[in-house]
């Protein structure tokens, strides 16, 4: 496999701008909440939500979640199967969850996750994601706080990844994987 450069799509900086925020409209929102638990949805969101619990400046904990939709080269979901890896370390019911999300794409995981949260009965269940492809969305899902709507193209870095690669990358890029 020839090495590949992604091309910038979100600079570093633009993001660190968002990040920073939407931590200030989260805390603000909370700001009278005693504990907000940041559900991270693996492996995508970690460094978005590393960067965002940094960032607040509210009482705020963190646990994870594992879905899977996708296998490491598909590039489409056709019918919505989302299938749990791992589940949350804790219960929920009657806690001020966020769901920190990396990506949404057709819209299939945020939709059975929230489903799936919702059922366990939190005081509020919200939801922030670093990017949305509002091209490719096939179900609708609420976005409570969004960082940004990009075009219908394979992006990678702060989280994202293609086939395991790039997702360490301080900024959002472009692959073409068919080249």
């Amino acid at each position: 496999m020839s090495e590949i450069t992604p091309e910038v799509l979100i600079s570093e900086q633009k993001i660190q701008k968002k990040v920073a925020d939407l931590a200030a409209r989260i805390s603000a929102d909370y700001a009278d909440c005693d504990d907000l638990l940041l559900v991270g949805i693996l492996k995508g969101s970690f460094i978005f939500l590393s960067d965002l619990s940094r960032a607040l400046t509210i009482p705020r904990s963190v646990d994870f979640m594992a879905l899977s939709t996708y296998g490491e080269s598909e590039r489409t979901q056709t019918d919505g199967a989302v299938r749990m890896i791992m589940d949350l370390r804790r219960n929920i019911t009657g806690k001020h969850v966020l769901v920190v999300e990396d990506i949404v794409d057709t819209g299939y995981t945020l939709s059975y996750l929230l489903r799936n949260l919702a059922a366990r009965q939190p005081a509020s269940l919200k939801t922030c994601v670093l990017v949305e492809k509002p091209e490719r969305r096939e179900v609708f899902t609420q976005i409570d706080y969004l960082g940004f709507s990009i075009p219908d193209v394979w992006v990678v870095g702060c989280g994202l990844d293609w086939a395991e690669r790039f997702r360490t990358l301080p900024y959002i890029g472009v692959v073409h994987p068919e080249a």
